[in-house]
């Protein structure tokens, strides 16, 4: 792994794979950047340069009690970006990761960037308000504060049933894959996954997808149990100028590691097409 320092003397650990074009993903919670494995190895293949943080407080990143907020994993984004010089950027945000991607884009503008991606991503709002009625109530993430702040090794091995869908009937459950988000959600510091959950649930990124200015390809599945469709994608799509909606049927949250393969051909034919 390699680090970039931020302004505040956080290491944020980043992977540097491959040249040409790039392509930054940022990962969801409580996840690291070895969640995109299968993308990162099929695009670096593909003669793509690719990038992979760990947000602060996850996987190999450093854990500060404090700045676990969107603002400073925004910002942590920008000095990672500016660091290798990137341009012409590809931007690939799933699930918090999509938040962090919008509010980048929110906070430090699109010159760099050429294409934005967004899976099961947490934009607009996932809080339940009278605004947002296809939200979810603030008692779900209380329930994920609680499970998180007191046995997470057990929540998050439960989390993993409904983030790919292996609760459903008829699904086939795939155990490694379920280790191996357990192994990553352990990999992070409590006290930044903690904080990390107001940030996916509370904030409100409405005015960060409007200044996206860029090609923008939406992708969710309907049956996500995690990130809600209704609040999310849908939504997302109506503020997003000119944005592409691809919804997965019966997909769950994880879908880019569940159908990974048809993941990673709908974005490279979006990210070859002409804009």
């Amino acid at each position: 792994m390699n680090f970039v320092t931020t302004k505040d003397g956080t290491k944020i650990a980043y992977k540097d794979w491959g040249k040409g074009q790039p392509i930054l993903f940022s990962h969801g919670w409580p996840l690291s950047s070895d969640a995109w494995d299968a993308q990162m190895l099929y695009f670096g293949m593909n003669g793509f340069r690719v990038i992979a943080h760990d947000r602060r407080g996850h996987g190999k990143s450093d854990q500060p009690w404090t700045g676990n907020n969107m603002d400073q994993y925004a910002d942590d984004l920008a000095e990672v970006i500016e660091h290798l010089d990137l341009k012409d950027l590809v931007m690939i945000g799933h699930s918090t990761g999509g938040g962090e991607v919008a509010h980048y884009i929110g906070r430090h503008g699109t010159k760099r960037v050429s294409k934005v991606v967004l899976v099961g991503a947490v934009p607009p709002l996932m809080l339940k308000t009278d605004a947002n009625p296809e939200g979810t109530p603030i008692e779900a993430f209380d329930g994920i504060r609680k499970g998180t702040a007191t046995d997470r090794s057990q929540f998050y091995k439960d989390l993993t049933m409904p983030f790919y869908g292996f609760n459903r009937e008829g699904a086939k459950v795939n155990e490694g894959l379920r280790e191996t988000f357990w192994l990553m959600g352990m990999e992070g510091g409590i006290k930044g996954e903690y904080d990390c959950i107001r940030e996916f649930s509370e904030v409100d990124y409405t005015d960060d997808l409007r200044k996206i200015d860029k090609p923008t390809l939406i992708i969710h599945g309907d049956d996500d149990q995690i990130v809600p469709i209704a609040a999310a994608g849908l939504k997302s799509a109506k503020i997003v100028k000119n944005a592409t909606l691809k919804v997965y049927p019966g997909a769950p949250h994880g879908l880019a590691q569940t159908q990974a393969e048809k993941f990673n051909a709908d974005v490279m034919t979006f990210i070859k097409a002409a804009s």
